[in-house]
């Protein structure tokens, strides 16, 4: 299904984090979000999870009206978040954290079936799957978190900064996966702070400061345009 923001303000107390943002998500795309610390992005991310109330707009997922939503009935719609820094359970193993992700009605019924592709796309998680996460590495986890996520079938993913803090190695297998599974279907909505690679892999992209969405173009474009290269890129 595509994801249509319409007029989006959100406020922490007085303070406005973003104002009239619209965007459009078509289905199977990759839509990247891009814009300096502080823009908004990650904002953004947390409205459409259900994580943040908007104080106006609309979040349209298909037919349903998604705004202010709580986070849970979010993700029994089918949207997937693969937040910043992991956020794996340290004290569970492998296998419990997957086991999490399926815990939503849509996914109950083929969690045995979803357990063994995500075992086939990551094949170190099926290694480990007995051990603490907490005592894997930080790319490790990022799979585990990825795993997780995918455990919940959801028709579109948000990754929030998915090779922040990663080895370079971690990284390039972080973005094959995510070129996967666009190329599987899937919808995605991409906060990376390699603004050059997510043009790169992005159907759509837009560029957000200070709340508000100021560029927007298909990937390529904006991967060329001289204002994005000397802001966000250092060229």
């Amino acid at each position: 299904m595509s994801l249509a923001i319409e007029n989006l303000d959100v406020f922490y107390g007085d303070a406005q984090a973003l104002d009239g943002v619209s965007l459009r998500v078509p289905r199977s795309s990759i839509v990247a979000i891009i814009g300096a610390n502080g823009a908004g992005k990650s904002t953004l991310i947390r409205t459409i999870a259900g994580i943040e109330r908007p104080r106006k707009g609309s979040i349209r997922f298909g037919e349903t009206e998604i705004a202010g939503l709580p986070s849970h009935k979010v993700c029994n719609l089918g949207i997937g978040q693969v937040a910043e820094g992991r956020q794996v359970f340290p004290s569970l193993t492998v296998l419990e954290n997957l086991q999490m992700g399926a815990m939503l009605s849509r996914a109950r019924a083929k969690e045995k079936a979803t357990l063994d592709e995500v075992f086939g796309l990551f094949p170190r998680l099926a290694e480990r799957r007995n051990q603490l996460s907490g005592t894997m590495s930080g790319g490790e986890q990022q799979m585990l978190a990825i795993g997780r996520c995918l455990m919940g079938q959801p028709e579109l993913i948000m990754f929030d900064e998915p090779s922040l803090g990663l080895a370079p190695a971690v990284v390039q297998e972080v973005f094959r996966i995510i070129k996967l599974l666009h190329q599987r279907g899937m919808t995605v909505i991409l906060v990376e702070q390699n603004v050059a690679v997510s043009l790169k892999l992005a159907n759509q992209a837009y560029v957000l400061e200070n709340g508000r969405i100021v560029m927007e173009g298909t990937g390529e474009a904006l991967l060329h345009d001289d204002r994005v290269r000397q802001a966000y890129m250092g060229l």
